[in-house]
């Protein structure tokens, strides 16, 4: 029933005059949505994927394996705090401007950053300016990323009806998941063709194609309507001249929630699925495309899953099943790693499955709705974005460096403490969402 609905939504079409004008516009919102944050999030997860496996040897000296690699994700970290500034401009301008007209400037920011990434020249060729070049690069990356979600969530909310913000508000997380499977396939097929050949020039094919995706999602988020909170609320003289004054004054305790479940989230997430591939690469020996196919598989598992978990959010409560995905996160810290142990292609790719197809959705789908019910309308997206944003570049940009540091300085290359760090940061997901005490703006 979940899935048949939700994919009814989004494709059937109204009859000439039915009168259905709000199916239609649910249709537009959701293509928009999850058409566009596909494609901003396949230029993210890109770069993610070619930090664990190539850019530490391309774009820094000539140093051992693993710290190349540890540098790399030192510039993955870099976007992460950048998105955080994203957040705040962007979010004060979804606040101020409207909600469509950001998600036009954010992907057009983010698909330009991602192609010249690949038009850069290598260490090799123009020393230490290629490091700096790609550290600007991926700040212009973190700034877009830093306002895709928050406005992309936002936007679905405020389009749904009040039994169905949880289905809408997994929109962004299924096109997250879209995005994912495509830079997965991909960099599985670049490194099955060979290894010599991504680090040879092969890795900057899929770079390159952003400049052609660009034009896609501008066509395609040009056809989102704005939101009716948003309209209602521009006529308004009440509205909030300065929207993260008023946030900070009257709404805090929101921003805290949202502060903690990102902190949280993104630490278990980007363990997950950005660590894992260095971890399998460099401690375990196993084929880079092993990893690649593994995040590609679990990605079109959570494909299906984020739908259902969003039904969940109607059916259950987003913050139930929020808790429900922290709690079973941490049952799988340990296991995680006993499964990456084993080398085992398939017991690999099932691991990546549990936690990336089925585990991450289950706290990332409800916060659509979860996130935005936290704030007014008058300050949503600045509520949802900074705080979001800044619980991310804490923890999504450093928690993959810290766990490499930590099992690079083992000589045996133990995984106990990257466990607890996802324990910890699953506890942080869960005590985020029992502090919810915002239920005032949950129709609103």
């Amino acid at each position: 029933m979940t899935e048949d609905r939700f994919m009814t939504d989004l494709l059937s079409k109204p009859e000439p005059g039915s009168g259905l004008h709000e199916s239609s516009t649910r249709r537009r919102v959701a293509t928009a949505t999850i058409v566009g944050s596909a494609l901003e999030w396949y230029d993210f997860y890109l770069y993610a994927s070619m930090a664990a496996l190539v850019f530490g040897g391309l774009f820094f000296p000539k140093t051992d394996g693993s710290a190349g690699t540890l540098a790399a994700f030192a510039t993955f970290a870099v976007g992460f705090l950048a998105r955080p500034i994203g957040g705040l401009l962007f979010g004060h301008l979804g606040d101020r401007i409207g909600r469509r007209n950001v998600l036009m400037m954010t992907f057009v920011l983010m698909g330009a950053a991602t192609g010249l990434i690949g038009l850069l020249p290598t260490y090799e060729t123009i020393g230490v300016l290629a490091p700096i070049a790609l550290v600007v690069l991926r700040v212009l990356q973190g700034l877009g990323s830093g306002a895709e979600y928050s406005s992309a969530a936002v936007v679905a909310y405020e389009h749904a009806s009040s039994d169905r913000r949880g289905r809408q508000g997994a929109w962004p997380a299924l096109g997250l998941n879209v995005g994912l499977l495509l830079s997965s396939l991909t960099v599985g097929a670049l490194t099955s063709v060979s290894e010599e050949f991504v680090r040879s020039g092969g890795w900057r094919i899929p770079f390159i194609a952003s400049f052609a995706l660009v034009g896609v999602g501008i066509w395609v988020r040009r056809r989102i309507p704005e939101s009716p909170a948003f309209e209602q609320g521009a006529e308004k003289p009440s509205k909030a001249q300065i929207p993260l004054v008023t946030l900070l004054k009257r709404d805090w305790r929101g921003l805290l929630v949202v502060m903690g479940i990102a902190l949280g989230y993104n630490a278990l997430s980007y363990i997950f699925k950005t660590f894992s591939l260095a971890y399998l690469s460099e401690f375990q020996g196993v084929a880079a495309n092993v990893g690649a196919f593994g995040i590609a598989l679990a990605s079109a598992a959570a494909i299906v899953m984020a739908p259902v978990f969003g039904w969940a959010s109607d059916r259950f409560g987003s913050r139930r099943v929020v808790l429900a995905g922290g709690v079973a996160s941490a049952l799988f810290a340990f296991p995680f790693f006993v499964l990456l142990d084993t080398r085992d292609t398939t017991a690999i790719w099932l691991c990546l499955v549990i936690a990336t197809g089925v585990l991450a959705p289950a706290m990332f789908a409800p916060q659509g709705a979860f996130l935005s019910k936290q704030f007014p309308a008058s300050v949503r997206v600045s509520g949802v974005g900074v705080g979001r944003e800044f619980g991310g570049a804490i923890s999504g940009g450093l928690a993959p460096m810290l766990a490499l540091a930590i099992v690079g300085a083992s000589e045996s290359h133990a995984t106990w403490g990257v466990s607890l760090i996802l324990i910890a940061s699953a506890a942080l997901v869960v005590l985020a969402a029992l502090l919810d005490r915002t239920k005032r703006h949950a129709e609103r």
